[in-house]
């Protein structure tokens, strides 16, 4: 791979900022961050957090080597007190989270970092980097497993990602995301999310007839033989072919065939073709899997066109998430400490209303029905509010006031989870599977409304009366600044 050290994986204007942080005496002042999103990518209803494991292991390794001290004392911009200040740099502030596989919505801490300046500014964009990523991918996974109605979804797309980091962890988000299996190898070992394949048309083109290459695979791998069958005409050889090695090699070995592969043409119409030649073979078992340039829309429409599929190989839309490859997180100052200690709160403000950040250090519960266990709304607090579960909680717009909604027999839970406490990791990451069981239990909770791939109904995040006013009376008073 390479043996870049990610601290230095960061906007220059982190460190120019530092350098001025130092210079003016503010290196150490303590600053709230958010890391938050503003809008859920391909018209969504929810997305679905990730990537929180790599930024662990990136703040337990932060450091600067001394060849990147001499590096940016190449520069010539940054003074030498500050040169050294990097040379013991370490990450000494608090981090919260969302746990991987939280369902999320826009306008809500992902991530909330208190730290000193300089250190809460350089791991911006590492931060940016992995949850952008990540929860794009997994979010998109989401979308073509919802899409594929309980048939199982394989990630194929490493050839196509956006360099090395990109397949490993896009394949492990896919994963997060829902999908059962993946081509990227390095990703099981890593990771543990099981990676699958057999052929490409290479093997099929590499011998003297299709039959042979068929019944050579068969010979190979007995108890897992699929084989791809369009390589040169899926109806008129390749079905024929691969029941004649089924018949041939597996039959007397008392084996059965796992499945064919379709990776091209119109797969609706071949996959009903092939199905009722298996059948007719006496090969009901075999699954029949499709691939090539699919996505949850089109995965959507051939079941709803009656396709014979079991299930689904989904490869660059996927890795990519082609039809909106940008998550678009931010992550933006929301309070500092003064000398006192105090917590004072921090807003931006843009005519662009969506830009307007809330401002404060927060908590954010997730309100749930007793009755059911559905998510209500998500409240936005100031960081020392206590949600009283015994009395009725009115929730209300944040932009539209009048819209209010009162709800009683509720449970709130707070999303947001220690990850690091005075520079130390207090958190114990969990295992892939466990992640994945998560994912799937915080679904559960999303009414069905929210889920749809059109005009999903919009979850409210609202704020509570405290930040409401917080927030109103900045606005107020840095009007005319």
């Amino acid at each position: 791979m390479n043996n870049f050290n990610y601290t230095m994986l960061c906007d220059f204007y982190e460190l120019t900022m530092g350098n001025g942080y130092f210079i003016c005496g503010a290196a150490n002042k303590i600053s709230y961050f958010d890391l938050f999103f503003r809008r859920v990518p391909d018209n969504g209803g929810f997305a679905i957090a990730c990537g929180l494991e790599q930024i662990i292991d990136y703040i337990n390794d932060l450091h600067f080597d001394s060849q990147d001290i001499e590096f940016l004392r190449s520069k010539g911009i940054f003074r030498e007190d500050f040169l050294e200040y990097l040379r013991d740099f370490r990450f000494t502030g608090d981090i919260w989270a969302v746990p991987e596989g939280t369902v999320i919505f826009p306008n809500e801490p992902i991530i909330t970092v208190r730290a000193p300046a300089i250190e809460a500014q350089l791991v911006e964009t590492y931060l940016l980097l992995c949850i952008n990523h990540q929860t794009l991918i997994a979010t998109k996974a989401n979308r073509i497993v919802r899409a594929a109605q309980g048939r199982a979804v394989s990630e194929f797309g490493s050839r196509r990602a956006h360099g090395g980091d990109a397949a490993i962890y896009g394949a492990r988000a896919a994963g997060i995301g829902g999908c059962t299996g993946t081509a990227c190898t390095i990703t099981e070992q890593v990771f543990g999310f099981p990676a699958t394949g057999t052929m490409a048309h290479s093997w099929v083109q590499m011998f003297d007839s299709e039959y042979e290459a068929f019944k050579t695979y068969c010979e190979c791998y007995p108890n897992g033989a699929v084989l791809l069958i369009d390589t040169y005409n899926v109806l008129k050889s390749g079905i024929p072919n691969a029941i004649r090695a089924f018949d041939e090699v597996l039959k007397p070995k008392g084996c059965r065939p796992v499945g064919v592969r379709i990776d091209s043409g119109d797969i609706t119409y071949l996959s009903k073709k092939a199905r009722k030649m298996l059948d007719e073979a006496g090969y009901e078992d075999c699954k029949i899997i499709a691939s090539n340039s699919l996505d949850e829309y089109i995965i959507r429409d051939m079941i709803f066109q009656g396709a014979k599929v079991d299930s689904f190989g989904v490869g660059e839309r996927l890795i990519t998430a082609r039809s909106e490859p940008v998550f678009g997180g931010v992550y933006k100052l929301v309070a500092v400490e003064n000398d006192s200690g105090e917590v004072v709160p921090k807003i931006k403000i843009s005519e662009n209303v969506v830009k307007i950040t809330n401002p404060h250090f927060k908590k954010v519960y997730r309100i749930y029905d007793k009755e059911n266990n559905k998510a209500v709304a998500d409240l936005l607090t100031v960081h020392d509010e206590v949600i009283d579960e015994s009395r009725e909680l009115t929730l209300f717009d944040p932009q539209y006031t009048w819209k209010k909604k009162t709800v009683t027999n509720f449970k709130a839970r707070e999303l947001l989870v220690p990850i690091f406490k005075n520079g130390k990791c207090v958190y114990k990451k969990p295992s892939f599977d466990e992640i994945v069981k998560y994912r799937q239990q915080e679904i559960e909770t999303l009414w069905d409304e929210i889920t749809r791939f059109e005009n999903p109904h919009t979850y409210y995040v609202d704020l509570s009366d405290k930040l409401w006013n917080i927030k109103n009376r900045l606005l107020s008073e840095n009007r005319n600044m």
